[in-house]
């Protein structure tokens, strides 16, 4: 069974080992999707939604959100984001009956990143 959580955050980036538009400094609203494999507790839940919600805001959406990537991780791209995010949030998320399975990350509506357990 999979528990899913959407969020979002706006940060600014520049690649700097990339040869494009994306050279120059930019930003973006990105999303991002956690998955929890597991199953139902005692309490009929994965995990409750708001533990959840606590935790990717302490571990991620703090540092994240209205930043400058760079200066958290080297060369932003949205897998390297995505890497990021999975350390932050692995061995918060894990308990007896779940864990983490997979993020994803959009830097645009239409262009996504997946990782899953098995990428890691």
């Amino acid at each position: 069974m999979f528990l899913k959580k959407d969020f979002s955050f706006d940060a600014a980036h520049k690649l700097e080992k990339y040869h494009g538009k994306c050279e120059a400094l930019h930003g973006h609203t990105y999303h991002f999707q956690v998955t929890l494999e597991g199953r139902p507790d005692s309490g009929g839940m994965i995990m409750d939604f708001i533990e959840l919600k606590k935790i990717v805001g302490d571990r991620v959406l703090s540092r994240l959100d209205h930043s400058y990537l760079n200066d958290i991780i080297p060369q932003p791209t949205a897998e390297n984001i995505g890497l990021w995010i999975w350390s932050e949030l692995d061995s918060k998320i894990l308990r007896e009956n779940c864990r983490l399975w997979s993020v994803q990350v959009w830097e645009t509506p239409s262009s996504s990143i997946v990782i899953e357990r098995k990428d890691v």
